[in-house]
């Protein structure tokens, strides 16, 4: 009696752990084949070597890039160097990167770990940009001004706090006001991992502003990622990455988020920018998400990137403007437009600059 129940402990465990393989393979798109979609001008942008995890790029062409990132489980290929922030000037004939100085007497530039990015302009035009950071792998907030003169950032404000213990993205709706996404609930790094095995949907939206108001607005993500905002301010997008969904939320006066719909795509999605004038999102996408989790120089991932069109009907037009094996880049994050020019960022690897 006691061997059949041990044989039947093991029976079913092996099938518990043979099902979850399966989800954890079709969660990571493990099988797909990447069919190149080619731009005609394109080349890689000179000065970004170790990733442009996120950009975002403002109505007058200056263009904001995160490098460096050092995260758990993903290759870096600088794990011992701060990350930064660049500036590229999209109005420029040739536009070229330069690092952004940092200032700010509390701040330390050091530990400067930049992941997800988003700006905030006040009714002088002041521009603010916050950065999710990751000092020794912590969650911050870096709260900075841009003088555009001097070509710098001042650090006024880290901002912590319980709800936003491990911090992908975030979208700014005032100075230190911003709706962002934990992709994890587990922060060590072992159980994070389990956690990413099983698909336990644990990660979470949450708003946070320093008037004592912080919440979480949405939960149960398969690894929220990429988030972002209509350009009217009426909806929150959510990328959920091993779901490979976009989910679309009515925004309210108090903060909170009523879902509306969700947005199947057949690729691991990230980083959401949202076109100022248009209002489409264009998506940094993964082809096959082991190859980003598990990296080989012999076999890189590849990248992608979605255009989406009137995502609030009822048949949004989804095209996929690029695509290739990881020739040129490996891991594409994030894409942004700006008058015909198309920035394509990467988790690790380099950046692309397209005209089209």
């Amino acid at each position: 009696m006691a061997k059949l129940f041990v044989l039947t402990l093991l029976g079913l465990g092996l099938a518990f752990f043979k099902d979850h393989r399966s989800s954890y393979l079709a969660r990571m798109n493990t099988s797909r084949e990447v069919k190149s979609v080619e731009l005609p001008n394109c080349k890689l942008i000179k000065g970004i070597e170790t990733g442009a995890e996120d950009l975002e790029i403002l109505p007058n062409g200056l263009a904001f890039i995160s490098t460096g990132l050092c995260y758990p489980g993903i290759k870096s290929f600088e794990p011992d160097k701060p990350g930064k922030i660049l500036l590229m000037d999209l109005n420029e004939e040739d536009p070229t990167v330069l690092e952004l100085k940092m200032t700010g007497s509390n701040f330390d530039a050091s530990s400067f770990n930049p992941h997800g990015i988003s700006t905030f302009t006040d009714e002088d035009n002041t521009v603010y940009l916050l950065v999710v950071s990751h000092p020794d792998f912590k969650s911050t907030v870096e709260l900075f001004k841009f003088q555009e003169e001097e070509k710098s950032l001042l650090h006024l404000k880290t901002i912590k706090h319980e709800l936003l213990p491990n911090l992908n993205d975030l979208v700014a709706v005032g100075r230190e006001h911003f709706y962002a996404t934990n992709d994890h609930y587990f922060v060590h790094q072992y159980l994070r991992s389990w956690e990413l095995y099983l698909g336990l949907a644990w990660s979470n939206v949450v708003y946070y502003s320093p008037d004592d108001v912080q919440m979480v607005v949405a939960s149960g993500f398969d690894f929220a990622n990429g988030i972002n905002m209509s350009p009217d301010g009426k909806y929150i997008y959510v990328a959920e990455l091993l779901a490979h969904k976009i989910h679309v939320y009515e925004k309210h006066a108090n903060w909170t988020l009523t879902p509306l719909k969700s947005l199947d795509c057949d690729t691991l999605v990230d980083n959401i920018s949202v076109d100022p004038v248009t209002g489409d999102l264009w998506v940094g996408c993964h082809p096959n998400g082991m190859k980003i989790f598990s990296y080989d120089p012999e076999n890189p991932p590849g990248s992608e990137v979605l255009h989406i069109q009137n995502i609030l009907s009822e048949e949004p037009k989804v095209t996929v403007v690029y695509a290739e094996d990881g020739k040129v880049l490996h891991g594409s994050t994030v894409a942004s437009v700006y008058k015909g020019k198309m920035l394509v960022g990467t988790v690790f690897h380099k950046a692309l600059y397209c005209e089209f």
